[in-house]
């Protein structure tokens, strides 16, 4: 498994190695010697969640109230998403910036978002599944979004009508969040 780290500071993408045989492939997804090395401590799994999505959807940008904060841990199982980690921690070097990547049920990728940075992504089949790793069990009452159309952070849109949520349609952007105080420190 190889791994580097984004434009935003303490996110990461995971390429795992995929082994294919006349049966189809298998892969790992995860492996905590990769991702210690990479992070300095393995993962904590508090909850496994995951969604279904037809092309065109868009979710997020979701993020948690911190504290506590929660860190996740994302692939593709089937389909293909582009994801998009967005640092939101006010005070942080690389505060406003964000970095996509292409995930897919083929190949295994994931991508770590620590506390504070946002993530939402793209369905770009029918039929997408996400899989998340949440390092806290979810709680409604402290899941934040942003609007992923929020045009001063410039987010990449790789559909033509995309399907969004009411909740995401009605967030906020970035700079009204800030104004709310509802952004996470760094």
């Amino acid at each position: 498994m190889e791994y580097r780290e984004l434009a935003v500071t303490g996110a990461y993408a995971f390429v795992p190695e995929v082994l294919p045989d006349a049966r189809g492939g298998s892969v790992s997804p995860y492996r905590e010697s990769v991702f210690t090395a990479a992070v300095g401590r393995p993962f904590p799994v508090a909850e496994i969640g995951r969604s279904v999505s037809r092309r065109g959807v868009v979710r997020g940008v979701h993020y948690t109230l911190t504290p506590p904060g929660t860190a996740r841990y994302v692939h593709c199982a089937a389909g293909r998403a582009l994801d998009v980690a967005v640092d939101l921690r006010a005070g942080s070097p690389t505060f406003g910036r964000w970095e996509a990547v292409e995930l897919s049920g083929d190949g295994g990728e994931a991508v770590y978002l620590p506390p504070g940075v946002g993530h939402a992504f793209t369905a770009l089949e029918d039929g997408t599944v996400m899989c998340h790793l949440l390092s806290r069990e979810h709680r409604g009452e402290h899941e934040l979004t942003l609007s992923y159309f929020d045009h001063e952070l410039g987010l990449p849109l790789p559909v033509e009508s995309p399907l969004v949520s009411d909740r995401d349609r009605r967030a906020p952007t970035l700079a009204e969040a800030a104004a709310r105080g509802l952004l996470p420190r760094y």
